[in-house]
């Protein structure tokens, strides 16, 4: 019988319990990843739509969510699916099944992003001093998803409440734990106040 490969995560030895209480991060286990491409207007988004329970989301910027899977605008015909409550391979073939005799196609990327969710007063002020997005909550409201950089880090950031302290940030897993040690830097700051 063929030894099976254990998954691990990146930041699994990552000091994020070092960050101040007015700055916390968390990594997710393994989530499923799935780039999406199909014609947003045409019958494979549809199907795609079916099976994750959401529309996909055409508004550029955007993000959905329904049960365990969050469904990412990219670009135009392009998606990043996620999913904690099926398993990649499963996820990747029920959507190039939906998709697939549309022209669409849906890639298993789930080795390639960990998710980090930060959550606290100062994290928009520690998100700010490495992206050059206006994070206010009155412009990066909830369900908005920005592609940039954090730091030097490529990123995928999402805002998850209207209360500009909660956002999940994906980032490539040969970046997390660069990620991991700018995000403890650039809280310093608020080290004192907890």
């Amino acid at each position: 019988m063929a030894e099976q490969l254990t998954r691990t995560n990146p930041l699994h030895a990552a000091p994020l319990h070092e960050l101040p209480s007015s700055v916390q991060a968390t990594s997710d286990p393994f989530v499923a990843m799935v780039n999406l491409r199909v014609d947003p207007t045409g019958p494979g988004a549809r199907a795609a739509a079916s099976l994750l329970g959401v529309d996909l989301p055409t508004t550029p910027n955007t993000w959905v969510r329904a049960g365990g899977k969050t469904v990412i605008w990219l670009g135009p015909d392009e998606w990043l699916v996620t999913s904690t409550d099926t398993v990649p391979w499963v996820l990747e073939d029920v959507l190039r099944a939906a998709v697939t005799s549309h022209n669409g196609a849906a890639t298993d990327v789930s080795a390639q992003r960990v998710t980090l969710h930060l959550t606290g007063e100062h994290v928009r002020d520690v998100l700010a001093t490495g992206c050059s997005l206006d994070l206010h909550p009155t412009v990066f409201t909830a369900g908005s998803a920005a592609q940039t950089n954090l730091g030097q880090a490529g990123i995928i950031l999402l805002a998850l409440d209207e209360t500009d302290q909660s956002y999940d940030v994906l980032v490539r897993s040969s970046f997390a734990g660069y990620l991991a040690t700018w995000l403890l830097d650039a809280a310093l700051e608020f080290k004192e106040e907890s």
